[in-house]
């Protein structure tokens, strides 16, 4: 790969015809199929529709998009175009868009109808935004007076051509959340995507051309991108999308109908699965040869029941926004529950004592990664790009015990950060939403456990009165967790809720969790 000409869209696009698979399926999503020529024309029409709004290389390109034919051909069209797109979580609130599309200064923003009204507010905030395309999907959405993307793409050419990008040029940006809550831009290089295909998907997971992949993680993800974007384009495998929610009932439907080969989760949706398949006492219908589990660690019985009643194994690992998918891991033939597995080839791994020097196996540390898919840095957030990447290598944050075969198991996150489903939570953020309720003092957040040992949030609250009788008390919890999910991505609402009449603080009024987890 030269860095002086290459360009990831025009690699994932141009390889399929040129392997002849032109003709072969690529994407079936809700309501639409394109083959991989198909998908070629609506990348390149795509592209060209963004040009025409008058943008330039190197700008910005926000999507909040479901997952439909639309979003890899508006991704991989901005690439090839030189444009640089964001995807960004759809399920966020509405001012979360307002920061997103100002840190980003996206001029353009490609939104799905049905999530249209969240970006309301933002569109008429944004300072730098002057283009809005809405793309039109099967769970539908109000009217609008924005273009819609489908009326562009068909008054676009199919002919595009490929921007003189490098490998080292910057092609796309993912947000991760860090400890303060505040989303940050990752930006990463047209080199990354295939690197992740040929060290991940082709040398750990053996994906084929012949594969059927189903991503219940979305493509806004860094895990759900290479799931269902960057490792079937690049074996020539077809994917299947689901617009709606991940729900238990949507994932066995999906199982059953479509007949995925390849299926990506997380440990809660593992979890939640098998629950609904007890409940129902139903034979699962299905053609899995493999599934893949990243976001959390996936509880050792989860993978074990999972194994036990789907007849194929669940390859544990973790990725990260910041290396843009999974380096460490599980794979066949070499599964072991519990842990997280071995470093992929290709990327070195670390833990580090809290003086810096090498642990022992057997010893808690902190993980450090080094490998070619590790983002360059954090856009305008110059202090938190020098905590988290030095030199080659990355500081991911979580806490593992390597055993003396090389295994490695988590220990959990460095700092207060929470994984719901596989999502970073803020406890503060949690926090200042119950402090805003009218009837709490103060409350802190920590992580615990469910009945499947997946981590969700807890919240330990002082009320204003503590006289409050127990009946309005158990009321309260109700009325807190709706309160809290009408104002917060419903995943982040507290499972349980706790009251109690102070919160152990140290001298200087900082509030110790590590007392309240324990």
């Amino acid at each position: 790969m030269s860095s002086a000409t290459y360009n990831a869209a025009a690699d994932l696009l141009d390889r399929n015809l040129d392997a002849g698979r032109g003709g072969k399926l690529a994407y079936h999503d809700d309501t639409t199929q394109l083959t991989f020529a198909q998908l070629r024309d609506r990348a390149h029409q795509a592209g060209n529709a963004l040009l025409s709004l008058g943008l330039v290389p190197e700008q910005r390109v926000m999507m909040v998009m479901l997952d439909t034919v639309d979003f890899p051909a508006v991704f991989l069209g901005a690439m090839r175009a030189g444009l640089v797109p964001v995807p960004v979580n759809t399920l966020l609130q509405p001012a979360d868009y307002v920061h997103l599309l100002a840190d980003s200064r996206a001029r353009a923003l490609v939104v799905s109808d049905h999530l249209l009204p969240k970006l309301a507010e933002a569109i008429e905030q944004s300072p730098h935004l002057e283009h809005v395309l809405v793309a039109k999907t099967s769970l539908g959405g109000p009217p609008s007076e924005h273009p819609l993307l489908e009326a562009l793409l068909a008054r676009a050419s199919t002919q595009l051509d490929t921007a003189p990008t490098g490998a080292d040029d910057v092609a796309f940006w993912l947000y991760s959340s860090g400890s303060t809550g505040k989303p940050k831009g990752a930006m990463h290089l047209h080199s990354h995507l295939l690197a992740t295909a040929r060290l991940y998907a082709q040398g750990v997971l053996g994906l084929l051309e012949s594969d059927r992949v189903f991503s219940a993680a979305k493509l806004f993800f860094a895990y759900g991108l290479g799931n269902a974007l960057t490792f079937p384009l690049a074996v020539g495998a077809t994917t299947h999308l689901m617009a709606e929610r991940a729900t238990p009932a949507a994932v066995l439907r999906m199982f059953r109908e479509r007949k995925p080969t390849v299926f990506g989760g997380v440990p809660t949706l593992f979890a939640s699965t098998l629950a609904h398949l007890d409940s129902s006492g139903a034979a699962p219908e299905h053609a899995l040869r493999v599934s893949t589990s990243a976001g959390e660690a996936l509880p050792k019985h989860v993978g074990e029941r999972w194994h036990q009643r789907f007849g194929s194994h669940i390859l544990d690992g973790i990725g990260s926004t910041e290396l843009l998918h999974i380096f460490l891991s599980n794979r066949p033939g070499d599964v072991r529950y519990g842990t997280s597995g071995r470093p992929v080839p290709g990327y070195d791994l670390k833990l580090s004592g809290d003086d810096g020097q090498p642990v022992a196996d057997g010893e808690e540390g902190s993980l450090w990664v080094r490998g070619p898919t590790s983002a360059i840095g954090y856009w305008n957030q110059r202090q938190k790009s020098l905590d988290t990447f030095h030199g080659p290598w990355t500081r991911t944050g979580d806490r593992y015990i390597r055993d003396a075969e090389g295994y490695f198991t988590y220990s959990g996150r460095a700092d207060d950060m929470l994984k719901v489903g596989g999502v970073w939570v803020s406890p503060f953020e949690v926090e200042s939403a119950l402090a805003a309720h009218a009837a709490v003092l103060e409350a802190a957040v920590v992580g615990h456990a469910d009945a499947d040992g997946l981590i969700k949030p807890k919240a330990f609250v002082v009320l204003k009165d503590p006289a409050l009788p127990h009946p309005a008390r158990d009321a309260l919890v109700d009325e807190l967790k709706v309160f809290i999910k009408s104002r917060l991505a419903p995943f982040k609402y507290p499972r349980w809720i706790e009251f109690v009449s102070e919160l152990p603080k140290t001298a200087t009024g900082k509030i110790q969790r590590f007392r309240l987890r324990a």
